[in-house]
């Protein structure tokens, strides 16, 4: 399972030194394989290696905080979860992060990719994803992005309420098109997450519910519209899942639907998509499934559930994104401040402050997600000591790294890396505090290459309309 604590939790721990999951390491300079991306390495000198170039290089040439992407790790897992899913269509969830070089890389790779914005719809069209393999998905689309959408033919939109569909049905009206539409269904299951984060139970916003019968009504809909042409059922149960569980109650459910349907109309619906939110593992406790395990498992969930109410076996697709692009990531920070606060109780608590924060993870603010860390520009002999990584931002929930055995010497100037930052980070980092956000390096090779560059203070004074007014 992940370890979340409910989001205000934030002080939870604090009469404790570290939690009950928390084990201390028999050698604090060891990576532990699974949290770090294929290509990482200690080398001889003690420094962490990413896709043959060393962290205190990169630093040096890029600066810090950095997002450090490894692409050979990326494309490798994008072929492992296709391979497993062979026959499957894969949708890389471009929200955990998407650039016009990602979306490339995708489209070398043979996965398709969904969007949930305008934004990320043009990065992955500017990025030279054949738009018929796009899926656009959203519960408020404008009518700005669905007119994009169908005039670059976007493969398939994800109706998302009954607003949706009329707005849909008028510009293709107005266009002369016809759209590929998937029908956002709630399946009523409570995944194993945090709440924010769960996506499938029914009260919160996306979908059309299964037990109400909204959701039948809209597949009818769909199919007598003659703008509309229906393709079949999107369900989605949450984030940073590591089971099938869930997926075989989402899939009876969805499916039962499909059984519905064919009964009032006499054809069967020629698609189902189960979603994404497949976890990848934060901590040393985390354990995921493989995409190997995955996909054997939903194939056997999808193959007795058809089997059950007689229909065939549709064409299927999933939406990894976590998966693919976290473990991949490594974010990169320098010590600046170090504090050792005492607890009471005989309890301490060391404090390393960072040069970023929650403007760049806010997922352990938010979520009270977990991450691990290690020291990156050497190695230590000194004993592991329990810490906290925070960031220099003015909140009190400014945690990057909640707690992590780290050597008892890390002091001022020496480098961290988290690893399995890839999603969510620079994803949905902000300018709080008016932080410029960190830059996005590809390393591969030996070779680096900028992703995103770093943000400036004159790109954030670029937004300022006060100022060019005080100049005038």
């Amino acid at each position: 399972m992940t370890h979340m604590h409910v989001a205000g939790a934030i002080h939870a721990d604090v009469a404790s030194p570290a939690p009950v999951w928390l084990t201390r390491p028999d050698d604090v300079n060891e990576l532990t394989t699974k949290l770090w991306s294929s290509n990482t390495t200690r080398e001889t000198d003690g420094v962490i290696s990413i896709g043959g170039v060393k962290l205190t290089e990169l630093a040096e040439q890029v600066g810090t905080p950095a997002y450090v992407i490894d692409e050979d790790d990326f494309r490798q897992r994008a072929r492992t979860w296709r391979e497993a899913f062979e026959g499957w269509t894969l949708y890389y969830a471009s929200k955990a992060f998407i650039s016009t070089m990602v979306a490339r890389w995708l489209a070398e790779e043979g996965l398709s990719v969904d969007v949930a914005s305008l934004g990320e719809l043009t990065v992955a069209l500017r990025g030279g994803v054949d738009p018929a393999r796009i899926a656009h998905h959203g519960n408020n689309k404008s009518e700005a992005e669905l007119r994009v959408s169908l005039t670059s033919g976007v493969g398939r939109i994800v109706v998302d309420s009954s607003d949706e569909i009329t707005r849909l049905e008028r510009l293709c009206a107005e266009l002369g098109v016809t759209a590929k539409v998937m029908v956002r269904v709630t399946t009523g299951v409570e995944a194993h997450t945090h709440e924010y984060i769960a996506t499938a139970h029914e009260d919160q916003k996306f979908g059309f519910s299964i037990g109400g019968g909204q959701a039948l009504v809209a597949l009818f809909r769909c199919q007598n519209s003659p703008h509309l042409e229906l393709i079949g059922v999107h369900s989605h149960i949450g984030s940073q899942i590591f089971d099938t569980n869930g997926f075989e109650v989402a899939a009876r459910r969805t499916l039962k639907l499909f059984a519905q349907f064919r009964e009032a109309t006499g054809s069967e619906l020629p698609e189902l998509d189960l979603g994404g939110g497949f976890g990848i593992a934060y901590t040393k406790e985390d354990t995921p499934s493989s995409a190997a395990d995955l996909a054997a498992g939903l194939r056997e969930i999808v193959r007795h559930e058809c089997a059950g109410y007689g229909l065939n076996i549709p064409r299927l697709s999933i939406e990894p994104g976590r998966a693919l692009i976290g473990p991949a990531g490594t974010a990169l920070y320098r010590v600046g401040t170090v504090k050792p606060v005492e607890l009471g109780s005989g309890f301490s608590r060391r404090y390393l402050s960072v040069d970023g924060g929650m403007s760049d993870n806010i997922r352990p603010a938010l979520y009270a997600a977990e991450y691990s860390a290690a020291l990156a520009n050497r190695t230590s002999t000194a004993e592991p000591v329990i810490s906290r990584v925070v960031g220099v931002h003015c909140e009190g929930g400014d945690i990057l790294v909640r707690n992590e055995f780290l050597p008892g010497d890390t002091g001022v100037g020496d480098l961290l890396a988290v690893p399995a930052s890839g999603a969510y980070s620079r994803a949905m980092a902000s300018n709080y505090n008016h932080t410029p956000r960190p830059p996005v390096v590809a390393v591969n090779n030996g070779r680096i290459t900028t992703i995103l560059r770093r943000e400036t203070l004159d790109d954030l004074l670029a937004l300022d309309a006060g100022l060019e007014k005080s100049e005038s």
